[in-house]
């Protein structure tokens, strides 16, 4: 009787999540989420922001979360949106916790739905990624975070079918996730003089947030592989 009252559980949400990814497919809502309706729709934006400065806020942060825990892309576009309407500050920390609480929706959708039933079908092949997630799972995390040529919502996906624990992910994504954050919504300062969200990191930057991202995990390696010779000494 459980596993029945699971299994319907399961498709309660998989068709809801369905449900919604369709009906913002078919009523073209990703039209609203390009820097061109953006640019063009600033002063009316801002002005409803002015007229609603309390109500705004709260609905921007809730469609950035539900677009994120849909896995819908247009995490940029936002961003960018934050930092034109609400500034660095305020804008970063809106961005921050609705992608982070976003991300952790996406994360328990993926491993309710989609957990079992790859490892069902890929135990063995899964098992060895199982232990060094176990192992190093904050660490490939943080990096993945702050290389920005990974798709977030990607990896959201993926880590909700390891065994990360939920409280790993959630800090590491809002510290992995958070320059990157930053970088955009300050873009959002200058949105009329954007020609488009790429132009945004430029070579360097990414460099410099791969290198960021590598640190934490190099260290540990490094640390572990010294820390082997040091034993493998003392037992000659």
């Amino acid at each position: 009787m459980a596993t029945v009252r699971k299994q319907l559980y399961r498709t309660i949400l998989a068709v809801s999540v369905a449900a919604a990814i369709t009906g913002f497919l078919v009523l073209d809502l990703d039209r609203y989420l390009s820097l061109d309706f953006l640019q063009q729709q600033q002063g009316l934006i801002s002005g409803y922001h002015a007229a609603h400065p309390l109500l705004f806020p709260c609905l921007y942060f809730l469609a950035y979360l539900l677009m994120a825990a849909l896995s819908i892309p247009g995490a940029t576009i936002l961003s960018i949106g934050a930092g034109a309407l609400f500034g660095l500050v305020a804008g970063t920390v809106l961005v921050s916790f609705a992608s982070t609480l976003g991300a952790c929706a996406a994360f328990l959708i993926s491993r309710y739905l989609l957990k079992g039933f790859l490892h069902d079908r890929h135990r063995q092949r899964l098992r060895i990624i199982d232990r060094g997630i176990e192992r190093d799972g904050g660490y490939y995390l943080f990096t993945l975070r702050m290389v920005p040529v990974f798709p977030f919502v990607i990896i959201n996906l993926l880590m909700g079918i390891t065994p990360i624990r939920l409280r790993t992910f959630y800090w590491v994504t809002q510290l992995g996730m958070l320059p990157i954050t930053a970088v955009y919504v300050n873009a959002g300062k200058q949105l009329g003089e954007l020609d488009s969200p790429g132009s945004i990191l430029s070579v360097d930057l990414v460099f410099a947030f791969v290198l960021l991202g590598l640190l934490p995990l190099l260290t540990r390696l490094t640390l572990e592989r010294l820390q082997r010779r040091r034993i493998s000494g003392t037992r000659t």
